[in-house]
C-alpha cells in the first residue's frame, strides 16, 4: 500500500509545507503529508470495504494527525488556522 506515494510527491509536500524538500520534521509537513495519506486510503476504503488492516492504518494516522494538529493549535494558533484552511480539514 505504500506505493501510492512516490518520492516526487512527497518531496513536493514537504516543499509547500515545510519549507524545503529536507525539512521532513515540520509539523506542517508531517500533518500535510498525514492528510494526504489518509485521503488515499480513505478512497481506498470506499472501494474496498472488507480492508481491515487499511482501515486500522488509517485510523492510526487519524490519530496521530489530531496529536499534532492539538499541539499546534496550541504553539502557533494562526499558523493551526491556516494550516487547515489551505489542507481543507475540520470544515
Amino acid at each position: 500500500m505504500s506505493v501510492y506515494l512516490s518520492e516526487e510527491k512527497k518531496k513536493e509536500i514537504f516543499r509547500e509545507h515545510g519549507g524545503s524538500e529536507s525539512n521532513t520534521g515540520s509539523i506542517e509537513a508531517q500533518i500535510a503529508l498525514f492528510t494526504f495519506r489518509i485521503k488515499s486510503l480513505s478512497e481506498h476504503l470506499n472501494s474496498n470495504k472488507k480492508d481491515n488492516s487499511s482501515k486500522r492504518s488509517m485510523l492510526a494516522l487519524v490519530g496521530k494527525r489530531k496529536r499534532l494538529l492539538k499541539y499546534l493549535q496550541h504553539k502557533d494558533l494562526q499558523g493551526y488556522r491556516n494550516l487547515i484552511e489551505k489542507l481543507g480539514i475540520r470544515k
